[in-house]
């Protein structure tokens, strides 16, 4: 006789719970989602829907492979952010709730400074799925975006995020590292770039450490390594008014990231706070050097010729 539906899922929720894994209750509905086709919502109405035999096996392997620390997203091969659905792959973080923040920060500064009709420039640094890019561009109808990586790979999986979220005609992309190549004019640069020190990554949980890729996690022995070249590229690149660049920070790295763009004579904007009420974004916008009359200089950078920001790389690399 077949498990019910039902019965299915309180084995992978106890088992999940005995193993002391974090979130067993969700954890067990997305895996028993998925491999029976449901949605997780869905599931409390099939209760007694029997499992195939394929459908206890599959479950029985995803259930195994995240006792043994594989997180769920990667058993699936797809994970939740912005409401929309990522396809992940071994060279892409998985996008993280934490980062919606970076999104909200950034939506708010685009309403803060016109509306989200205006045509918009947007480059995502270090885009990984796609996630951040692509939210962004489901929310303002008339951006165009590119997305940079190093990656060959996760420019492959950004693409076909893009396209399966309705944005692929308006998002190019460039494998290069951050904006090496890159022209300037850009409404927004965001970012979510490596930034735990090198040496607490031997120390992270196995979900992390055993299965996002080193390249999106080390940001050198400070973790600030990405910050440095990101506050230099953009100073020249960044659109003179009404432009801001927006990255994920690490909890304890606010004020060494403020300096760091400082150096590089931009404006902090708002810093905001994620779920868990740790300091997570930061916004900086463009400036030029002013004298009063005193002759005392303040920073605010001047203005700067904008080059095509679409048209200068292979736009179209890693097709």
């Amino acid at each position: 006789m077949s498990t019910r539906l039902g019965i299915a899922y309180r084995w992978v929720r106890d088992a999940l719970r005995a193993a002391d894994l974090a979130s067993p209750e969700t954890d067990a509905r997305l895996l028993v989602a998925d491999v029976t086709g449901l949605s997780p919502q869905r599931l409390v109405l099939e209760e007694t829907r029997p499992l195939s035999e394929a459908e206890e096996a599959r479950l029985e392997a995803h259930l195994a492979a995240r006792l043994e620390r594989k997180p769920v997203g990667r058993i699936v091969g797809h994970r939740d952010f912005w409401g929309l659905n990522f396809e992940l792959s071994p060279e892409t973080l998985e996008p993280r709730p934490d980062t919606e923040t970076l999104v909200e920060a950034a939506l708010a500064f685009v309403d803060e400074t016109g509306d989200r009709e205006r045509p918009l420039n947007i480059v995502d640094l270090g885009t990984g799925t796609g996630a951040i890019l692509v939210a962004l561009l489901s929310e303002l109808p008339n951006a165009r975006g590119l997305a940079t990586d190093i990656q060959p790979g996760a420019l492959h999986v950004a693409r076909r995020n893009a396209a399966a979220c309705g944005v692929g005609d308006r998002m190019d992309f460039a494998c290069t590292s951050w904006m090496e190549g890159v022209g300037g004019g850009w409404d927004l640069i965001v970012s979510n770039p490596p930034y735990i020190r090198s040496g607490i990554i031997p120390g992270l949980d196995p979900e992390v450490r055993e299965h996002d890729p080193l390249t999106a996690l080390d940001g050198g022995e400070d973790g600030l390594a990405p910050y440095r070249v990101i506050a230099r590229d953009s100073a020249e690149k960044l659109r003179e008014t009404k432009a801001a660049v927006i990255v994920e920070i690490g909890y304890d790295q606010e004020q060494d990231v403020i300096s760091i763009f400082r150096e590089a004579a931009f404006n902090q904007l708002d810093i905001v706070r994620d779920l868990a009420e740790r300091d997570r974004v930061v916004g900086f916008e463009n400036c030029t050097w002013i004298y009063d009359a005193k002759g005392l200089r303040s920073s605010r950078r001047g203005a700067m010729t904008p080059v095509d920001p679409l048209g200068i790389i292979a736009s179209r690399a890693g097709e």
